[in-house]
């Protein structure tokens, strides 16, 4: 089944908001893209919500793919609370994908979204289909339980200068840097209807606390994961350091790794002009 061609939303800006209640929480969640087939769901990263995807990432893969968005629990507009650990983040995302009816997806994931895809696909591997694993590291990665220290520093950086934290989190403080991040920030404003709700002190902190715990745990067994995989990075990363991309690309059979020059955490989205296509030549072989 797929909708007629010309009502098809293919543009992030436009996706209508919508909501499904599982157990006691009501998951807020954008769609768009044509219906039918396997759809990609975007795992979204830390203090993060529906607002926070570039559109020039989503908007291609939206193309001819159905593509969904959602926050997690106690995230955005979806009630709840945030789960304390990384497993429950993996179990509340297994949750809403049931819950719309879909027993295979694939996943696109960004930072924390690739740290619960990872739990995910370990504990539902009939799931997934194909992975996307972005700006992330491994359960166990080393400097994972850092996180928390880098990005205190850097929304005060950001505070002082008036700036977004996202530029220093995710850009290099160079001249092409500074200039990748504001355009960026700019992109993620060109949804001016039906924004999401900011997330919470409180949640940002259970988030962070659940990341520290995740790089201080034992590995998982990444062996386990055999679907086709595709791992980006910046060769910059200061909040998940990028030799963590190289680490999940050899414990993952098969997997596919794209290192992208002068650029941090947001190098996926600094070339997106180049990111984008490979993406979508990924999901769609």
């Amino acid at each position: 089944m797929s909708n007629d061609n010309t009502s098809i939303i293919r543009s992030y800006a436009q996706a209508p908001v919508r909501s499904v209640t599982a157990g006691s929480t009501t998951f807020s969640y954008r769609e768009l893209g044509p219906t039918g087939g396997i759809p990609v769901v975007f795992f979204v990263h830390l203090a993060a919500n529906l607002d926070n995807w570039d559109p020039r990432i989503v908007d291609p893969i939206a193309q001819n793919r159905h593509v969904i968005a959602f926050d997690n629990t106690g995230v955005g507009a979806s009630s709840g609370r945030v789960p304390s650990t990384i497993e429950e983040a993996a179990a509340d995302a297994y949750t809403f994908i049931r819950a719309l009816g879909f027993d295979t997806v694939d996943i696109f994931s960004f930072s924390l979204g690739g740290m619960i895809a990872q739990d995910l696909t370990v504990k539902h591997p009939e799931l997934v289909r194909k992975l996307v694993l972005t700006g992330t590291g491994p359960r166990g990665g080393q400097h994972i339980d850092k996180v928390a220290g880098v990005t205190y520093w850097d929304i005060l950086r950001a505070t002082l200068t008036r700036s977004d934290p996202k530029e220093f989190l995710f850009f290099n403080r160079n001249a092409t840097g500074k200039r990748a991040g504001k355009a960026f920030v700019e992109r993620l404003k060109e949804r001016t209807h039906n924004r999401d709700k900011d997330v919470s002190i409180s949640a940002f902190r259970t988030q962070l606390s659940a990341i520290k715990k995740y790089g201080r745990s034992a590995p998982s067994d990444l062996s386990k994961i055999t679907q086709p995989t595709l791992i980006a990075n910046g060769d910059n990363d200061r909040m998940v350091p990028s030799v963590l991309s190289e680490d999940m690309h050899r414990r993952i059979a098969g997997s596919e790794l794209v290192i992208y020059p002068d650029s941090g955490h947001g190098g996926i989205f600094q070339f997106h002009e180049q990111f984008a296509p490979r993406v979508v030549e990924f999901l769609n072989r």
